[in-house]
């Protein structure tokens, strides 16, 4: 049975920030994107509901605040909920969430931190997959050669990002 989930946008910088949570609190789906709604293909069908907008998502959005006001790791805490249906992707995406703001590591630096090397593929896809922007940095990957890559965003998503979190950092 699918639940209400609590849904709100956040004026940032780099435009705005949709965010989904559970009942629990946890993120489910965040994009840079002005309907929440939007977001809920991107989530397994298991954690999708009726979304109920809200004007504030409590210390989540006090996260995302912090997080933009240069305390890069309040977002480190925010726990996040996706499914997917492979142990490498959940294992992945865990993973991605230790990757410290301001070390962007590439494709296949994050396949090696994953445990599996040779899997860039697979990281990738990690990536491609990951509904909860943000929250699990997939932002904080780049391609070998130190290009961005991709980011499902926009790659003035992407630069904002990496550079906001590189002049914070200092």
């Amino acid at each position: 049975m699918n639940v209400t989930l609590d849904g709100t946008v956040m004026d940032t910088p780099i435009g705005p920030l949709s965010i989904l949570t559970g009942p629990d609190g946890a993120v489910r789906s965040a994009g840079f994107t002005p309907e929440p709604e939007t977001l809920l293909p991107l989530m397994h069908s298991g954690l999708r509901g009726p979304v109920r907008q809200r004007a504030e998502l409590g210390p989540v959005t006090a996260a995302v605040a912090a997080y933009l006001a240069g305390e890069l790791t309040a977002i480190d805490t925010v726990p996040v909920e996706q499914h997917t249906g492979g142990a490498f992707m959940a294992h992945a995406w865990r993973v991605l969430r230790e990757v410290g703001p301001g070390s962007p590591v590439t494709y296949t630096g994050y396949a090696g931190l994953a445990g599996r090397p040779a899997a860039v593929r697979a990281a990738a896809a990690a990536c491609a997959r990951n509904a909860a922007a943000l929250f699990v940095p997939c932002h904080r990957v780049l391609r070998t050669d130190g290009g961005l890559g991709g980011y499902r965003w926009g790659l003035d998503v992407k630069r904002w990002l990496l550079a906001h979190e590189a002049s914070a950092g200092r």
